[in-house]
């Protein structure tokens, strides 16, 4: 399976993210990670649709949407019709948590579902079928910049020991706190697409750290 890059936009500067995203781009990342935040699910308001679509227009990454808000089956063809490839939503926000996966994927997109720290793995037994990748949360969602919880590395192995279990294929998605330093573990733990904001952009060189990111993951990649 092939390991993904995800540079969080999040962290980028928000004056230059144009030039942000093409410099990843040339450093080698693989999807362009977003994070929409409407003040409600999570205490932070970030983007919206409009940028989604500006950034369609300046990148061929695809755009993965991490959808943190509480109404994700109105947002769901808002960020689709933007441009978003892959949507995320949270299960607490969703009242028909099958219906809004399987809307997005008949919007043509890989649909995830994203866990918080404290959400049982249990929630998704029912629609795991259903799901392109599953993102796992090793920060509570609302702020970028927070420090790794070490306990997800424990629920990422139980989750992977899971879906090897049911014979299931679905990359496992890490969000929050991932640096050029605790990738390495993570790896070995089964995570194959890794999001990180500060860990890049807050570099003193991003592209040397996301090209070092890129010689690491293509370690334990599997032809």
């Amino acid at each position: 399976m092939k390991i993904q890059i995800a540079p969080s936009i999040l962290a980028a500067d928000f004056l230059n993210i144009e030039d942000s995203v093409q410099m990843v781009t040339e450093a080698g990342a693989d999807l362009i990670h977003v994070d929409i935040m409407d003040g409600h699910f999570v205490p932070n308001l970030t983007f919206g649709p409009q940028l989604v679509s500006a950034l369609k227009k300046k990148t061929t990454l695809p755009l993965d949407v991490h959808l943190m808000v509480d109404n994700p089956h109105d947002a769901i063809p808002q960020f689709s019709e933007a441009g978003a490839d892959w949507l995320s939503i949270h299960p607490e926000t969703s009242i028909h948590l099958h219906k809004d996966i399987t809307h997005i994927k008949e919007l043509g997109k890989k649909a995830g579902i994203a866990l918080n720290p404290a959400t049982p793995l249990q929630v998704m037994n029912d629609i795991i079928h259903e799901l392109d990748y599953i993102l796992i949360m090793s920060v509570n969602p609302g702020f970028g910049g927070q420090s790794f919880i070490e306990h997800s590395r424990e629920k990422i192995r139980r989750l992977k020991k899971y879906l090897e279990m049911q014979n299931l294929n679905i990359p496992i998605e890490i969000d929050g706190g991932v640096t050029l330093e605790n990738m390495e573990p993570l790896l070995q733990d089964g995570v194959s697409i890794f999001v990180s904001g500060s860990g890049i952009f807050k570099q003193k060189d991003p592209q040397n750290i996301l090209k070092k990111m890129r010689d690491l993951t293509s370690r334990y990649e599997i032809s």
